[in-house]
């Protein structure tokens, strides 16, 4: 088997709004499945979702950095709790995002987190859909 993109060209801004977008998707979800976690607009959990893709991009790789021998100790479960503290912040920085508690954060960040794995399958590395095919 082979993945091949379907679209030839495909900018980088595309594929980091398709992220975006998949964010979006798995913030709703968590949404629907934890009563503490709530947007009072559309806007506003498409404004999470990009938020929260810039905060992963700058701030999360600083923080995994610094929490480096804990996240070693703990044998990578400390990432979570930075997720959710990710989405804390995002929280924090953001109006019309609430969480109600540190468990909700958790859930929250374990249920995105799931979403863009998912989705990874489907999004090569470049922010290309790919197609995977079996040779016969």
């Amino acid at each position: 088997m082979s993945a091949r993109p379907v679209a030839q060209g495909v900018s980088p801004v595309t594929g980091f709004f398709l992220r975006c977008a998949i964010v979006a998707l798995g913030l709703w979800l968590a949404t629907k499945v934890l009563p503490g976690l709530q947007f009072d607009t559309a806007g506003t959990l498409l404004a999470a979702a990009l938020l929260l893709g810039i905060v992963n991009a700058v701030i999360r790789p600083i923080a995994v950095v610094l929490t480096l021998p804990l996240t070693l100790v703990t044998l990578g479960l400390f990432l979570i709790v930075i997720n959710a503290g990710m989405l804390g912040l995002v929280a924090a920085l953001l109006g019309g995002f609430a969480i109600s508690s540190f468990w909700t954060a958790i859930g929250a960040s374990l249920i995105v987190s799931l979403t863009s794995w998912v989705a990874s399958g489907l999004i090569g590395n470049n922010g290309r859909i790919e197609v995977i095919s079996g040779k016969r």
